[in-house]
């Protein structure tokens, strides 16, 4: 069977989202914890689960994931089809690594599925927009969609602050996802004491700088560099990454929450939003 240039392009994007996928929730895939969140998880927590990825997916395919001419209907077809091959990727390969059989309860293997598919649907969707070559994405583009194009890179200049803040969640949730539900993220915040965390903040915060300001890192050229711009993308950076850091503390139960003071719950959110600062500030710039 011969395909058409229109199928090959579909198929090369499955390719790309695929791969994307993996890239992003292989180290989740292998990860004890999470087995053990997606057998223990209620109904009610995978649908918060569920419509959280959802929405993100909604965001980035909106800002940065599809073309400036979509629909609302067409992203939100998109951000569904990346969630049903998530669901597809995930259940082929915890079946391949057998953390999944036919003997085990349809709620645990649905449990599992769930839990381990949510992150790669987003990197499905990075993948999708961000890994393809530059020579196949203007052959997909036409005249008018170049243009619409340019006059979106013109605005790139003064981004909306929706856009950034959608874009620091992705950033900050594919990067600290993986070690979100490990048990040494606990043992380091009961290890560290008030001046260990607020190193890490002034750390994180100096870190956004440098990636935003200093470095000459990808994407950093359309940033503005007065002290109200500096203040503000420091800020969103670094807050999206604390309200990220809490969420997947909260999905993946981790040290369980509920029986912890809210002291050490602080502190698990200050040491996770370590790698989810990186992922909202460089991760934000790779994926835009």
């Amino acid at each position: 069977m011969i395909l058409n240039k229109e199928e090959t392009i579909t198929l090369k994007e499955y390719g790309r989202g695929i791969i994307g996928g993996l890239l992003f929730s292989l180290p989740l895939l292998y990860t004890m914890e999470l087995w053990w969140v997606g057998i223990t998880a209620s109904n009610e927590k995978l649908f918060v689960f569920v419509v959280f990825t959802f929405v993100m997916l909604l965001g980035y395919n909106k800002y940065a994931g599809m073309r400036p001419d979509s629909r609302f209907m067409d992203i939100v077809k998109e951000s569904a089809e990346e969630i049903g091959i998530a669901f597809i990727v995930t259940f082929l390969f915890l079946r391949l690594i057998n953390m999944i059989n036919f003997e085990m309860s349809s709620d645990e293997i649905m449990g599992k599925v769930i839990v381990e598919s949510m992150i790669g649907a987003i990197g499905i969707s990075v993948g999708t927009a961000q890994l393809g070559q530059e020579k196949e994405r203007d052959e997909e583009q036409s005249d008018s969609h170049k243009k619409e194009n340019k006059d979106k890179e013109d605005k790139e200049k003064n981004p909306s602050t929706m856009k950034l803040w959608i874009l620091s969640f992705c950033g900050a949730t594919l990067f600290s996802a993986s070690v979100a539900p490990t048990e040494e993220i606990l043992q380091i915040a009961i290890a560290s004491n008030k001046l260990h965390l607020l190193l890490m903040v002034l750390f994180n915060l100096s870190l956004s700088f440098i990636i935003f300001y200093f470095s000459d890192f990808k994407n950093t050229h359309t940033l503005k560099r007065g002290f109200k711009e500096i203040l503000s993308h420091l800020a969103i950076a670094y807050l999206s990454a604390l309200i990220i850091s809490f969420l997947l503390l909260y999905f993946f139960e981790l040290g369980k929450c509920g029986q912890c003071n809210f002291n050490l719950l602080i502190a698990k959110a200050i040491v996770l939003s370590i790698p989810a600062t990186i992922g909202a500030s460089a991760g934000r710039l790779l994926i835009k």
